[in-house]
């Protein structure tokens, strides 16, 4: 800031004009002003908020006194950003909103988000309540109550120990990943689908959230046919269609056993959702403050059921329940797999074969709510201390009690016993089997309800992230609730009670679940592997082998399950991420696959190395030139054709291409437009459909920016090799208009910096007749080979031809040889050439008469355009040197030759290939102490009439090679 911007009065503060310095995307903007001149001792400061788009607060000075005095007198408005106190959200000592981060997708940066926070006054939850009872109350649920004494008795207690072990060090794993995740960061909603989309991308968290979706929606389902089996076995009065069964393996038992029909299941259980569809629409407050009281009566059914096996009577064989014994150990200590019907009891003719895979299936969704802290994110006091603390504690604890189980169960009770009574820990419970009753149905319909509400939510989330337009039905404002997701849910689990049977709908949910844990195992292996600066967890004790292994233990425990909903599993994940990535909007949320992209191209360009790359491994990457010479239409930031050429120089899109421009000024002052015009190129030859890189120079002129180009672009061996420019052909035009640009030098200027730089140089003239991806060409591609170009000319023929519309041309190659040269053996020679180059090509030699003679068989027109460009330059050296001191020295008979040389070729190439598509000639290189204004003259007589020509020069290396 210059010291006039800074001095002024007060009283020229307060009636002057104020000049504001804008910052990009600073809500307020303050300015310093009003020091004394004339103080000697303190400068009086003065700090001024000026309105701006953004927000808009009232002008307030630090003169104005009260409480916010000395705030106001800050020096540390002088670095011209916003304050740390505004940035950080420190409303302690602001009192004002604090601007939060807004979604990814809009690919704005949090800090200049627009939104803010609503400041609720609801009560945060700790590590207690907030995420071990939420983990613990999921964890035991219908699972343990109805079918883990069935899984002891026909797994055994050592297979039974070797499960809970397996599905219990899958959660731990999934567990410490989750930690290190979580703490990493501040969580949104959406729990594991937030962290894994924000890990692995948006394709891979929307594919994975689906599923997580639909894995909490069956989820609800199970727990709804729990209830109802719990009620039904509890007052079988209350079945309208009983079942009872009287054999046990074709043995008569002394009770009839009851058994809940399927059609019963059915009929209550879509009553019954209905009913929780209909609370959670109007009660989801009201739901979560009576939820935690549900897991009172589970805990008291616990200390029931483990005071009934303490104290069982060992003198009652009838009911099968021996006490503790060593002999019931001994008996069900190996497992005993066989067929069941559809109700699990025992039966040689069941429909059903059970082994340890299918009991994993079975068993694993009782250690799925390991996700239940995460997803209440929202509502904790301290997410990176909660989460991995609670998450943890309720995995070793619930395993634990597991494990503990599995002892007493195998114990107490004949295997018998243990098949055919499904509710087990009822019949075993002290004082009464009411209070297990009691307990299963609270805690299966508390668990119903927090999957009808947490998995909308789940949908809402993904919605919200505007990823899938599909999914738009399912978007809700915040604070809102999501009613049309929450009727979808409804529709999902009411289909999946109608298949009335846990044993089936367990499995599905297991798979779910397992994709969600590898993903988050995922996350955290590619994040702790790679290693970036931003990932700095809280929680330490992690290593990416311990992700990575229980990455891997998920997918083996999927296909132990069934390989074949495992299969199905995958297509269905892998079919949304192909639809994700075909139809949904591009996002960068700082993924892992990003971090991992940027190290594997570190890596990549170290290895390439600064040397030169093998002739085998060459690839063009040309530098294309956006400057017009001339106008172009509005908003049209280069030559729409210059992107068609550029992907013709690529061999089936493999390549990059740089597309630069320069913009004329002073680079402080023009930087705010370079970056929008740098957004506009790129956008256009997006929008060609070329791939490429924008990059916008600030220069004082054109010949400084290119010459900035040409040296610092690019890295290592990924430096541009060619530079595209267009012919300019409206040169003799602003030269007769006197326009201030000066072409004939800027052109030269470019052309001498390539050779010094050592970049090859193609110019395309006839730009505006290059044909597009519709236009087929026939006829032929003309090379016309003058000097030794390290084989560039013939390499972007071949190029040409991989293209659509020139694959039906065929190239000939024009050697030029002097009169009295062997135009025989040249002509062999380059055909040898060509074949060891595995190039085919017409060869045809050219003879250029001895300079000693004049053209005299040269056509009418052509000696016109010569006598008319020897008289042109005649004119112009006279000109200059009557109005330059320095006299322009000229050999008049080299301009006499260079000036025969370009009238011979373009005779030739009229003649020769006045059919053909396209003509590549070499490019002569400007001739020392010759003026730019004469070089142009020798490029007009070349190119003239010739409607497309590539002017090509190569460089100092070789870019084809003949061997293998």
């Amino acid at each position: 800031m210059r010291n006039e911007e800074i001095q002024a009065s007060d009283d020229d503060e307060m009636q002057g004009d104020q000049k504001v310095i804008n910052q990009d995307n600073d809500p307020v903007v303050l300015e310093m002003s009003s020091i004394d001149p004339g103080s000697s001792s303190k400068p009086r400061n003065s700090f001024k908020k000026v309105e701006t788009s953004q927000t808009k607060r009232q002008v307030s000075t630090s003169n104005d006194g009260g409480a916010n005095g000395g705030r106001g007198e800050s020096k540390l408005e002088l670095f011209g950003f916003d304050s740390l106190v505004n940035i950080l959200g420190l409303k302690s000592m602001t009192g004002e909103q604090t601007p939060v981060p807004i979604s990814p997708i809009k690919g704005e940066d949090g800090f200049a988000a627009t939104q803010h926070r609503k400041v609720s006054g609801s009560v945060k939850l700790g590590t207690m309540m907030g995420v071990f009872i939420p983990c613990l109350q999921n964890i035991l649920g219908i699972i343990y109550y109805i079918r883990f004494s069935w899984i002891v008795g026909i797994a055994g207690i050592s297979e039974s120990l070797f499960l809970v072990a397996l599905c219990g060090l899958c959660t731990f794993l999934t567990a410490v990943s989750l930690s290190a995740i979580a703490t990493n960061g501040a969580m949104k909603g959406g729990g594991p689908y937030y962290l894994i989309g924000r890990a692995l991308g948006p394709e891979v968290g929307v594919s994975i959230g689906l599923c997580f979706f639909l894995g909490n929606a069956v989820a609800g389902a199970m727990y709804v046919l729990g209830a109802v089996e719990t009620f039904l076995n509890a007052v079988p009065k209350a079945g309208i269609f009983r079942e009872t069964i009287t054999e046990v393996n074709g043995a008569e038992v002394a009770e009839p056993i009851t058994s809940p029909s399927l059609h019963d299941l059915q009929i209550y259980g879509i009553i019954v959702t209905i009913i929780l569809a209909f609370i959670v629409f109007g009660g989801v407050k009201i739901i979560n403050k009576v939820a935690p009281t549900f897991l009172i009566p589970v805990l008291l059914s616990l200390i029931c059921i483990f005071l009934g096996i303490l104290l069982a009577r060992k003198d009652n064989p009838v009911d099968g329940v021996t006490g503790l014994s060593l002999k019931s150990f001994k008996d069900n200590w190996n497992p005993d797999y066989q067929k069941t019907n559809s109700a699990g009891i025992p039966n040689p003719d069941g429909d059903r074969y059970w082994n340890f895979n299918g009991l994993v299936g079975l068993y694993f969704p009782a250690v799925t709510g390991i996700m239940a802290g995460s997803n209440r994110s929202a509502s904790l006091k301290d997410t990176q201390r909660s989460i991995p603390i609670g998450t943890l504690a309720a995995t070793l604890t619930t395993t634990s009690l597991y494990i503990i189980s599995v002892f007493l169960f195998g114990s107490v009770a004949t295997r018998e016993k243990l098949y055919t009574d499904r509710l087990f820990t009822a019949t075993i419970a002290w004082p009464s089997s009411t209070i297990i009753y009691i307990g299963i149905i609270l805690s299966t319909l508390g668990a119903a309800l927090q999957s009808l509400t947490g998995a909308p939510r789940l949908l809402a989330a993904i919605a919200n992230d505007n990823i899938l337009p599909v999914l738009d039905y399912f978007k809700v404002p915040d604070s809102s609730e999501p009613h049309i997701a929450t009727l979808f849910t409804a529709i999902l689990c009411i289909g999946c009670v109608v298949i009335g049977n846990v044993d089936l709908i367990s499995p599905t949910i297991t798979m779910f679940y397992l994709l969600c844990y590898a993903g988050v195992n995922l996350s955290c292996f590619l994040l702790d592997l790679l290693d970036a600066p931003s990932w700095r967890p809280r929680w330490k004790f992690h290593h990416w082998s311990a992700s990575l292994f229980g990455a891997c233990l998920c997918i083996v425990i999927m296909f132990l399950i069934s390989w074949s909903f495992t299969v199905v599993s995958l297509a269905l994940v892998s079919l949304i991420y192909y639809y994700v990535s075909l139809k949904g909007k591009a996002g960068d949320w700082g993924d892992g696959f990003k971090s991992a992209y940027f190290q594997l191209a570190l890596r990549s360009l170290r290895s390439l190395g600064a040397n030169n790359v093998h002739p085998k491994n060459w690839y063009p990457i040309p530098l294309v030139f956006c400057r017009p010479w001339g106008m172009l239409p509005e908003n049209v930031p280069c030559h729409p054709k210059l992107a068609d050429f550029a992907n013709c120089m690529k061999k089936k899109g493999r390549g990059m291409s740089i597309f630069v421009s320069i913009l004329d000024g002073n680079y402080q002052e023009c930087a705010e437009d370079a970056k929008n015009a740098c957004k506009q190129l790129a956008a256009y030859t997006d929008y060609r459909r070329c791939e490429s890189v924008a990059e916008i120079i600030v220069a004082p002129t054109m010949s400084d920016g290119f010459r900035g180009i040409v040296q610092t672009m690019g890295l290592g061996n990924l430096k541009p090799n060619i530079v595209v420019i267009r012919y300019p052909e409206i040169w003799r035009q602003q030269q007769q208009e006197n326009v201030k640009d000066n072409i004939p030098a800027t052109f030269v200027s470019i052309i001498n910096d390539c050779i010094v730089a050592n970049k090859a140089v193609v110019i395309v003239k006839g730009l505006d007749e290059w044909p597009n991806e519709y236009q087929r060409q026939y006829g032929t591609i003309d090379l016309y080979w003058i000097v030794r170009d390290g084989g560039l000319m013939l390499l972007l023929s071949q190029l040409l031809l991989t293209k659509e519309i020139f694959d039906s041309c065929k190239i000939r190659v024009f050697c030029a040889a002097e009169e009295d040269s062997d135009a025989d053996e040249l002509k062999a020679d380059v055909k040898k050439f060509l074949y060891d180059l595995r190039m085919q090509a017409e060869v045809i030699v050219i003879s250029m008469k001895s300079w000693d003679h004049h053209l005299q068989a040269e056509d009418e027109s052509s000696m016109e355009a010569f006598t008319g460009a020897q008289g042109r330059i005649k004119n112009y050296l006279k000109k200059k040197n009557r109005h330059d001191h320095d006299h322009v020295g000229v050999n008049e008979q080299q301009v006499d030759k260079f000036l025969y040389t370009t009238l011979k070729l373009n005779s030739t190439i009229m003649k020769q290939s006045s059919m053909a598509a396209v003509v590549l000639v070499s490019l002569p290189p400007p001739p020392e102490k010759h003026p730019s204004y004469l070089y142009m003259e020798y490029m007009d007589l070349l190119v003239e009439n010739v409607p497309r020509i590539l002017i090509v020069r190569g460089y100092r290396r070789d870019v084809v090679t003949l061997f293998t």
